[in-house]
């Protein structure tokens, strides 16, 4: 019997993709790229690869899940380990061929590393070291993609600023089952200060309106992450380390939105920041983490 849609949305964790367009859109806001339809097919390709790594962390993490999280769809049954296979497998061609459609050839210049890291992350480098950069390049290439060929050069700090956030909130993530020592949210209440720092620094040469919005939007990052990075270190247990990791996910867009308006987009900026209320709405209905 083919999974209930309910099943597939949680499987993939569908709400969470609304941190995504913002990448692709702060991207082509600091290499100077217009907003055109071909803007969009990479959002929806980034968006897919997204979903393709959610699936395909439940594949992978699907005996330990039996344990740990046995509420998840594979091991309560709601889908088969090889449905959900399949579910990455098909949202991984669906990703790539909009990158394709999206930009030619061209688009498979960071759509084939970030599908590739997707994939080597879930399947081989999570337990590792390497979890926090790997998910750091992955992030770090969606915004890439999103500059474009002939504007990497020039996204870079941003693709940058992106990806220290992602690896301090890998790193967090390793303790959502059995809490963390109190450095860990720590050290991420410190990184994201620093993150906050980069994003206004990116702004400086702005005019004065677009330096105002990245201003408020780097406010409400950077308020957001500390309050649940101080609760987590105040009482370092799983639910607090989960709710900071949550934090965390949405806190990806006041990121995004305060990197745009620094790159001379204010308007575009305010609007990826008024996703944060429905991001979070949503996550309470489905978890991001």
């Amino acid at each position: 019997m083919a999974p209930s849609a309910r099943t597939l949305l949680r499987l993939v964790r569908a709400p969470a993709a609304l941190s995504v367009p913002g990448d692709v859109l702060a991207g082509a806001a600091a290499a100077g790229r217009p907003l055109r339809p071909s803007t969009l097919g990479t959002v929806a390709s980034s968006v897919c690869l997204y979903w393709a790594g959610m699936a395909l962390n439940d594949y992978a993490d699907r005996d330990l899940d039996a344990v740990e999280r046995p509420e998840r769809p594979i091991p309560s049954g709601q889908i088969s380990p090889a449905a959900a296979l399949a579910t990455a497998g098909s949202l991984t061609a669906a990703g790539l061929g909009l990158a394709v459609l999206a930009q030619g050839r061209r688009g498979l210049l960071t759509a084939l590393p970030l599908a590739g890291t997707v994939w080597a992350y879930d399947l081989a480098l999570k337990p590792t070291r390497a979890a926090a950069p790997a998910m750091a390049a992955a992030r770090a290439l969606d915004v890439l993609a999103g500059a474009g060929p002939g504007g990497l050069r020039r996204a870079l700090p941003t693709a940058a600023t992106v990806g220290l956030h992602t690896a301090l909130l890998t790193r967090l993530s390793r303790y959502e089952v059995h809490g963390a020592p109190r450095a860990v949210p720590l050290t991420s209440l410190a990184g994201g200060l620093a993150v906050g720092a980069a994003a206004l620094a990116r702004g400086r040469r702005a005019r004065p309106a677009d330096q105002v919005a990245a201003a408020v939007c780097t406010a409400v990052y950077t308020a957001a992450g500390a309050r649940a990075q101080i609760a987590a270190a105040r009482t370092p247990s799983s639910l607090r380390v989960r709710q900071a990791v949550g934090a965390g996910i949405h806190g990806l867009l006041p990121l995004q939105a305060a990197l745009t308006a620094a790159a001379g987009r204010g308007a575009l900026g305010a609007a990826l920041a008024a996703g944060l209320p429905l991001a979070r709405r949503l996550g309470r209905k489905v978890s991001p983490t």
